[in-house]
């Protein structure tokens, strides 16, 4: 890889790329890795996309990388860049085309034996409970004034929402100046009748058991503790998001002379976030946020259903949410005295104790970040540090990062193979699509405890405690 030895290394964690390295460049290029991960990402453009985000106008500190990236539209995936208000640009491929896809984590008041020979029929309860695979229609079926309320409010506007589970999610589920009407027709058309459905690719809903706990007065405020049954969903905007991002992209790239702004890549189409563009596309953005908070919720409401119709009411009125953490945002928030809009894409905010903007409850010890890795290997909750706002905007990364792609893991290995090597390590498997099983195997995906052991040496955030999957359902 071309950009390899151009990086300098900074510290045991951190490498950067100068911003003398192009003539274009306005900051550096940062990444969190150690040499194993560096060795993983050079066979794609990820880097390259990096520098590329370093161009953008208004970008400050740097443009950051976090251990899970690969190569994506316009950012990379795990790509973190702050533009400072009023007039640095926002770029809808700094967020991408899933908006705020995100991860919520749900703990049940039993354990893995008190659970016991229910599991499977619990994972195939959930698997009729939320609808998973492309196009699938949830059980809402929202009229244009219903769909906006949502667009607004996000899971307040769902029927007797609860209220811990609005109080445990990032933001309460609300990102501030939504628009409904800054969302085209056809993005309201995909997204009527999507709420409460998982979608397809990465995505799942997973049954989970506490293996570890490495911080265990952490893992007492967050209710976790060892041999607990958890269950993990991941999913985001749906057919919504990806409408919105389509539409401004194509808005943004036919405005950019206007602007006088020169890319090195035209899938970082921008606008100032002043501007009219701008402001139509963040009011959006938090439209289709809000949009998928609603949706995860959903979700959530269909698991505990699934878990009432197995383990009955009250183990489903007792199943609480652990807390509900986005990527793919851009969000205003201030920075070293700064007022910034920060564009993660695949990559999950971190703040840590004493944050105004996390739940009461978790005042004394930072937010919770859920890392999943990848189906058939260990996920982890994580507390917020407070390196990350001294480091990387207050973020983390989302994820273990994908080292190969759908493609290539559809070579190597048949989704029934893989069903049946899942199941044979007791990891019980609920997927339509064996071509889309396939490109989720484990080996697609780096290590994510080596992934996590960069981000926790990093100081951007600690381990907590360590997942590992007994049931998995996928899109």
């Amino acid at each position: 890889m071309s950009d390899l030895p151009r990086l300098e290394r900074i510290d045991e964690t951190t490498w950067e790329i100068p911003a003398s390295a192009r003539q274009d460049m306005r900051v550096p290029a940062r990444i969190f890795a150690d040499e194993g991960i560096l060795g993983e990402i050079a066979g794609d453009l990820s880097l390259e996309q990096l520098q590329n985000v370093a161009t953008l106008p208004g970008v400050v500190g740097a443009a950051i990388a976090m251990p899970d990236i690969h190569q994506g539209y316009g950012f990379p995936v795990g790509g973190v860049a702050a533009t400072e208000l009023p007039d640095g640009v926002v770029s809808p491929g700094g967020v991408g085309y899933d908006i705020n896809c995100g991860v919520r984590l749900l703990a049940l008041p039993l354990t893995e034996p008190e659970l016991g020979d229910r599991r499977e029929a619990l994972v195939h309860e959930i698997s009729r409970s939320v609808p998973a695979g492309v196009g699938k229609r949830g059980a809402l079926h929202m009229r244009d004034a219903s769909l906006d309320d949502v667009l607004r409010d996000g899971p307040r506007a769902l029927p007797a929402v609860r209220g811990d589970d609005v109080e445990r999610t990032e933001s309460q589920g609300r990102l501030e100046g939504a628009d409904p009407s800054a969302v085209s027709e056809r993005a309201h058309l995909r997204g009527r009748d999507q709420l409460g459905t998982m979608g397809s690719g990465n995505h799942f809903v997973e049954l989970q058991v506490v293996d570890d706990v490495l911080d265990p007065a952490t893992a007492e405020v967050y209710g976790l503790e060892t041999g607990q049954v958890t269950i993990l969903i991941h999913s985001g905007s749906r057919g919504l998001g990806h409408q919105v991002c389509t539409d401004y992209v194509r808005l943004m790239d036919s405005r950019l002379a206007s602007y006088r702004i020169h890319l090195p890549d035209r899938q970082l189409a921008c606008a100032p976030a002043s501007s009219p563009e701008g402001r139509q596309y963040l009011a959006a953005m938090a439209a289709a946020a809000n949009f998928a908070w609603a949706n995860r919720q959903a979700i959530a409401d269909g698991v505990r259903r699934a878990v009432e119709t197995v383990l009955g009411q009250d183990v489903a009125e007792r199943t609480r949410q652990v807390y509900d953490v986005a990527h793919n945002v851009a969000k205003v928030e201030v920075h070293g005295g700064m007022r910034v809009c920060v564009h993660r894409k695949g990559a999950t905010r971190a703040f840590p104790a004493g944050s105004d903007e996390i739940p009461s409850d978790f005042q004394a010890v930072g937010q919770p970040v859920f890392i999943p890795g990848s189906m058939g290997t260990a996920s982890f909750v994580l507390a917020g540090e407070a390196g990350s706002m001294e480091r990387s905007f207050g973020t983390t990364c989302h994820g273990a990062g994908r080292r190969m792609s759908r493609t290539a893991a559809r070579k190597r290995i048949h989704g029934n193979e893989l069903r049946r090597e899942l199941e044979s390590r007791g990891i019980v498997v609920r997927c339509p699509s064996p071509k889309g099983l396939a490109e989720e195997a484990p080996f697609a995906y780096k290590d994510v405890d080596r992934v996590v052991g960069v981000v926790e040496r990093a100081g951007l955030a600690r381990r907590v405690a360590r997942l590992v999957p007994i049931g998995v359902v996928k899109g």
